[in-house]
């Protein structure tokens, strides 16, 4: 059975946020188009979206008057999931060596054990030079990495490598392009000298004991450079908070085409990395028949901080979240959000620093659930802080839900957002197009409007950071 979006038995939202129905490719944008309310032989009345990877959860069995106006404001559900996490009691830190830690954070501010450089160094290849020219160069140069060369005398000068120690009483380095030898081995120069040119001082980027980055600092590929040249073969950092996916559902099929009834698992291959995308650490995805004693004992044994599951998070007569966690004894601190889509979702805390997110079954459903609750409780697990809110113009008219939140798939383009066609609760062709999710005020938005956007991670420079 699928999830229902309570959205889709109001006639007056289905109309709000009608999708398209031109056939036109994925990545166009929405607009405007009439349409009729559902009948109760469509898939929208009967809440089963025939063809549509929508995931296990059974009807609503409250009216859409009675769930429209239920729920916790978009808002406040995410700064709740951010609390929770600040709930947690203050996680052990772990030493990971650099080649680990990309992706994490800091859990200790980042202090220089030397200094850098640590040594007199040559910014360039040339020669280093003492006193005045011309200069009458040494037979043997100086390479990176030998060790400390003997000291130069005035008017004399060395071959030096870039990175090689400087010998002692250099005056500067003059850089190979602006000298040249005589037949004497004589080193004349083209330009002035100036006394300090071309060399790296000791000390120049910082002195053993500054603190070079503070804690909570997100560990990027130039943090790990910066750490390994400050000497660090470890450091100290918050562990990635532990996530498993429980998939609910008779109805999936992992492999192989639809058929008989059956469907193919759409948040299985997609939650895992998404998650791990958001910081998590994915211990595994495990499928649940609709069977309340399966998913209370895998709830129970579950070792993950967070547990995500999908569908089953409305009142049918297989949506065994809400029983099952009455069961558990969990405390329930999100039960609905004013979102459209994903409604149902919910957040709740199972036991001593362990949560669960309730996705609905939905794709796009599960979508808008993860980056409303999961995100923000994962970043706020992780250590990491924020991203800074950004906003865009629309670049075409965007429908809205008329009391709630929407989230709406959108291309970025020359600073414009494009609303995308495809972004109803059952489909991912919008959300696999886009770079981003408008935030739509109840009644929608105008073009040229500026609106909340959250960034896909993928669609971000952290990519590289986020997946590892």
């Amino acid at each position: 059975m699928t999830d229902q979006d309570a959205e889709e038995l109001d006639v007056e939202e289905t109309l709000a946020m009608v999708n398209d129905r031109g056939g036109r490719p994925s990545g166009t944008p929405s607009t405007p188009s009439p349409a009729d309310p559902p009948s109760p032989s469509t898939p929208a009345a009967q809440g089963r979206h025939s063809g549509q990877a929508s995931h296990s959860g059974g009807q609503a069995s409250h009216s859409a008057k009675d769930s429209r106006h239920s729920g916790t404001p978009w808002p406040e559900a995410r700064a709740r999931a951010e609390r929770a996490a600040r709930s947690v009691r203050r996680r052990t830190p772990v030493s990971v060596t650099l080649d680990d830690a990309l992706g994490l954070v800091l859990a200790a501010p980042l202090t220089a054990l030397t200094d850098l450089p640590s040594f007199d160094t040559s910014a360039m290849d040339g020669w280093a030079v003492a006193g005045p020219g011309p200069w009458k160069v040494r037979a043997h140069g100086v390479l990176a990495g030998h060790a400390r060369p003997e000291p130069l005398t005035d008017g004399e000068a060395v071959r030096i490598a870039t990175g090689a120690r400087v010998p002692p009483d250099t005056t500067a380095v003059l850089r190979s392009e602006h000298g040249h030898t005589d037949e004497g081995d004589r080193l004349h120069p083209t330009r002035e000298v100036v006394p300090g040119q071309d060399i790296r001082p000791r000390g120049q980027e910082c002195r053993s004991g500054d603190q070079l980055l503070p804690l909570g600092t997100l560990i990027t590929p130039a943090v790990l450079g910066l750490a390994a040249a400050a000497g660090y073969d470890t450091v100290s950092v918050i562990r990635r908070p532990q996530a498993e996916v429980l998939v609910l559902g008779d109805e999936l099929l992992t492999e192989g085409r639809p058929h008989d009834g059956l469907i193919r698992d759409a948040l299985g291959p997609m939650l895992p990395p998404w998650l791990r995308a958001l910081g998590a650490e994915v211990l595994t995805v495990r499928r649940i028949r609709d069977d309340a004693d399966a998913l209370y004992e895998a709830l129970k044994s579950s070792p993950a901080d967070l547990i995500v599951t999908t569908g089953g998070t409305a009142s049918g007569p297989v949506d065994h979240v809400h029983p099952t966690l009455r069961r558990l004894g969990a405390e329930l601190l999100v039960d609905g959000v004013q979102v459209r889509p994903g409604h149902p979702m919910l957040l709740a805390r199972t036991r001593d620093n362990q949560h669960l997110v309730g996705l609905p079954g939905n794709p796009l459903a599960a979508v808008s659930g993860l980056l409303t609750l999961a995100e923000p409780l994962l970043r706020t697990l992780a250590g990491r802080s924020a991203p800074e809110p950004y906003a865009l113009p629309l670049q075409d008219a965007v429908h809205g839900h008329p009391r709630d939140t929407r989230l709406v798939p959108v291309a970025l383009r020359a600073d414009q957002a494009l609303p995308l066609h495809y972004n109803g609760p059952a489909m991912l062709r919008g959300i696999a197009a886009a770079d981003a999710l408008a935030v739509v005020p109840p009644g929608g938005g105008r073009p040229g409007q500026e609106l909340e956007l959250l960034d896909l991670p993928w669609a971000t420079a952290g990519i590289q950071v986020c997946f590892t």
